[in-house]
């Protein structure tokens, strides 16, 4: 242990985070003074001020923390025989118990919330704590103290969801507790750390598989609030928590670990939860605001110096958040099994936004002034009226009211309009231009497929392989994407994904419960073991292969098809355990200005199975006025669904204003359909409400037939594309397609492109040996873009997709090139036909390095 903390503090130190914490503990007077004041905070950030509760935008606020408190009250007072509240059976259920303290701590804040200008007989009431301290007292002799009969269930409840609940209604109420039951905090504090069974000694485990990202943050804010409820006594806990909580601020580097843990943010904006998730928009969201709150409670007490930590949280949101937010939508593709919950990604984002309220309020200057402009973007952006009543707390209400209705501010987004985003550490990318945003799903033997858990997301499989979501400008995104979209878009017919056409069963459906329980094989699969995340909850692909580079605002990406871990493991898993095969595809995307082009080759079943790819699937509500017409090769128009060998294709939503168009380069025959599809959202989750969901399904796919050769696809999604644009394709208006936008090479082995009008070349090359295209040699396997300018100059950037090379080498042929610029290893050098480009790749961990050339 005392090496493993050694290794904790050397990483901190190497981060330039061990400042934070201050040297020497503080005399017990002035613990005691900061304890206090942390205190005061956490009632501030949750309960409101004076001040604040005062001004009418929290109105809403208040009357909502009143009502949902009466209402606690009421099912106190209706509970019968045996209850805390009516109806919420406990004993067996550890849902129900973390909703009985949960129920506590909101009447407990209804008693320290201020409401000046509509006072309320629960603020201050003396009854009103007691009978919460009263009821945390019930909970404890009965449900809770007794550690032989508690920790059934879901673990978080036990050691994150109730310590979180009952650590603030213990600070709600910590005048009251003293003097009404003051044996009750060191209660509670030995129940809740003997509750931290994976942790070591009834605290934090930094080596533990349970206690890494948001979860951490979570755990440790709780112990801090704890430690301050000790008082004096409590300063060590809160140092200790503290320390802890600081492991999340270290951006993660994968080739040297720290704690084995690979949860936390990357150099390149990713965010990993699980281990193999990316989740920046579930996770990633609730460390964000934890630890927001925790900057909060810390401020102006002498246990942190918090202001060195703002600038690492500015960069999370700067470079990690933003780009996934469209209109004020979170995106798809980092949201995990979340993407299966009603609340939509409007609703994330709004929690996204008050953590970037508070920041700035953390911030100064051009700092603070560029997050508060950020804030005025997404409310001037979004086609969903953000509710600051949903916020946590009634001071971010105010200071977002207080933003919106600055006039010197103007509206920024963080990031520019063009910009294309390599997640490569979570196997992810982004490209935005003004008109829309294109998020792109891959997966690897390093990046899970998907996540399911808990019933949620229950129909996944093919979430991780290529599938990808065009956000249109100006769109209601709920009416595109959110639930609604996986309630009634085929799970194999995703948009972007190539899959084998069979019926997979559902986990519930398949075991008779939301996971595999096999306690006794020696795999030891429970509801939490590893084996269960590693094969049922969120499986990894076992491709290498799955990266891409960017170019200015341009990118590449590509990526090989793969079966996950189970069905590679399928020889060591249990006989009833059911594994599933995939087909197979090689796959690039390249990101481009008013195109995004896909190639596709390989795509087939090692089986012998029919497969789908699907180019795109776009949902509709039904009384939307949906058209789609397009050109058949031999120059027929098209309209409607069916079957054809087609040029073009286009699908208008007149009353949305939207359109896309598709542009088939070289692909086979294509199947458009259009159909009504009627589904309850419980398709998807168990616990959603049962409630049917109507669109219009538009389905573009290409069917490869049981036993036939490998094919190969070539086409571009074209956004907001007119009929006009998209017969410039194949007519002289702008030259033959294959003078503007030319498919260089689409094969297994190597898949390229070039754009004239941008002086683009772009490939990835997926196989060992030399691969030759449009003047380039490229060694091995790599993701390369290369733009010549008219004024003389050739810019080249190059990544390893397979983050294992030491390095790459690229040939620029024809006249020997000079170096104008270059990024940090890489070296060029004259060769025999050209400019030979070097590139250390080692530990790179797919990031892309970019040189300029003039000759």
């Amino acid at each position: 242990m005392e090496i493993t903390r050694r290794r904790l503090l050397s990483a901190l130190s190497a981060a330039g985070l061990l400042a934070v914490i201050p040297m020497l503990p503080a005399s017990a007077a002035e613990a005691a003074a900061d304890s206090a004041r942390l205190l005061a905070n956490t009632v501030d950030v949750f309960a409101g001020t004076a001040a604040s509760n005062a001004r009418p935008e929290t109105a809403a606020k208040l009357a909502a923390i009143d009502r949902t408190a009466r209402t606690n009250l009421k099912s106190m007072d209706d509970a019968g025989e045996g209850e805390l509240f009516a109806g919420l059976a406990l004993g067996t259920d550890d849902a129900n118990l973390n909703t009985a303290y949960r129920r506590l701590y909101e009447i407990a804040l209804a008693t320290r919330a201020p409401n000046p200008t509509a006072p309320s007989d629960l603020y201050g009431s003396t009854a009103v704590q007691r009978r919460v301290i009263d009821g945390l007292v019930w909970l404890h002799e009965r449900h809770y103290g007794d550690q032989s009969k508690g920790y059934y269930g879901n673990w978080f409840n036990w050691e994150i969801g109730i310590s979180q609940h009952v650590s603030k209604t213990l600070v709600l109420l910590v005048d009251e507790v003293r003097t009404y039951r003051p044996e009750l905090i060191g209660t509670y504090v030995a129940s809740m750390d003997a509750y931290l069974r994976n942790g070591t000694d009834g605290d934090v485990n930094l080596d533990s598989r349970f206690h890494t990202g948001a979860n951490l943050a979570d755990i440790t804010t709780n112990r801090i609030l704890q430690g301050a409820l000790l008082g004096a006594s409590g300063e060590a806990r809160i140092r200790k928590a503290l320390v802890d909580q600081l492991t999340v601020f270290v951006t993660v580097d994968p080739y040297h670990l720290v704690h084995g843990v690979t949860d936390g943010h990357y150099a390149d904006g990713s965010f990993i939860q699980h281990a193999s998730v990316a989740y920046t928009g579930s996770y990633g969201k609730a460390l964000l605001t934890r630890v927001v709150q925790t900057l909060k409670i810390l401020d102006g007490t002498g246990f942190a110096h918090g202001e060195e930590l703002v600038p690492t949280v500015r960069k999370w949101v700067r470079d990690g958040f933003a780009p996934l937010i469209f209109e004020g939508w979170m995106m798809e593709i980092v949201k995990g099994r979340a993407v299966s919950r009603p609340d939509g990604g409007y609703v994330d984002v709004a929690v996204v936004v008050e953590a970037v309220v508070d920041l700035s309020s953390l911030s100064t200057d051009a700092d603070a002034t560029a997050l508060k402009s950020y804030v005025k973007h997404i409310r001037a952006t979004s086609r969903a009226a953000l509710n600051p009543a949903g916020f946590v707390s009634p001071v971010s209400i105010v200071r977002y009211t207080d933003i919106i209705g600055d006039t010197s501010l103007p509206a920024a987004d963080l990031n520019p309009a063009s910009r294309s985003v390599a997640f490569n550490a979570m196997d992810k990318n982004v490209h935005r231009r003004p008109g829309y945003a294109f998020a792109l799903a891959r997966s690897s033997d390093r990046i899970s497929k998907y996540e399911y858990m808990s019933g949620e997301n229950l129909m996944p499989w093919f979430q991780g392989d290529g599938a990808y979501y065009l956000y249109l400008s100006g769109q209601d995104q709920t009416q595109a994407y959110g639930v609604d979209y996986f309630t009634t878009v085929s799970p194999y017919g995703l948009a972007g994904v190539t899959a084998p056409v069979e019926q997979r069963r559902t986990v519930p459906d398949l075991y008779g419960k939301p996971y595999y329980d096999n306690p006794g094989h020696p795999l030891n699969f429970t509801s939490s073991s590893e084996s269960q995340n590693k094969y049922v909850y969120f499986p990894r692909g076992t491709n290498q292969y799955s990266g891409g580079a960017v170019l200015g605002a341009y990118g590449v990406a590509g990526a090989v098809q793969s079966s996950d871990v189970p069905f590679q493991d399928r020889e060591l898993l249990p006989d009833d355990f059911v594994v599933y095969r995939n087909a197979t595809a090689t796959k690039s995307w390249f990101l481009l200005d008013e195109e995004i082009v896909v190639l596709a080759a390989g795509v087939g079943d090692r089986a012998g199975r029919a497969v789908t790819t699907t180019i795109d699937a776009r949902t509709a509500m039904p009384g939307d006025e949906v058209s789609v017409t397009g050109q058949s090769r031999d120059g027929r128009a098209w309209a409607g669904a069916g079957t054809g060998d087609l040029r073009w294709l286009r699908y208008a939503n007149a009353t949305r204003r939207t359109s896309v168009g598709y542009v088939f380069l070289d692909t086979p025959k294509v199947r458009v359909t259009l159909d009504e599809v009627t589904r309850s959202r419980r398709v998807v989750r168990t616990a959603n409400p049962d409630t049917a969901v109507t669109r219009r399904v538009l389905g573009v796919t290409v069917d490869g037939a049981a036993g036939a050769r490998p094919a190969s696809l070539a086409y571009a999604l074209v956004p907001n594309a007119g009929e006009a644009g998209l017969r410039a394709y194949w007519s002289g208006q702008q030259g033959q397609q294959g003078q503007r936008l030319k498919v260089l090479a689409n094969t297994v082995r190597l898949q390229a492109v070039s754009h004239a009008g941008l002086g683009l070349t772009a490939a990835n090359s997926f196989t060992a040996g030399r691969h030759e295209v449009a003047g380039l040699r490229i060694d091995g396997p790599a993701s390369v873009l290369v733009k010549r300018e008219r004024r003389g100059t050739t810019t080249v950037a190059v990544s390893d997709p397979t983050m294992d090379r030491d390095r790459i080498s690229v040939l620029v042929r024809g006249n020997s090139l000079r170096k104008v610029t270059a990024d940090e290893g890489v070296r060029v050098s004259r060769a025999h036909g050209g400019t030979r480009i070097d590139v250390h790749t080692h530990h790179a961990y797919g990031r892309s390095f970019t040189v300029t050339l003039r000759g």
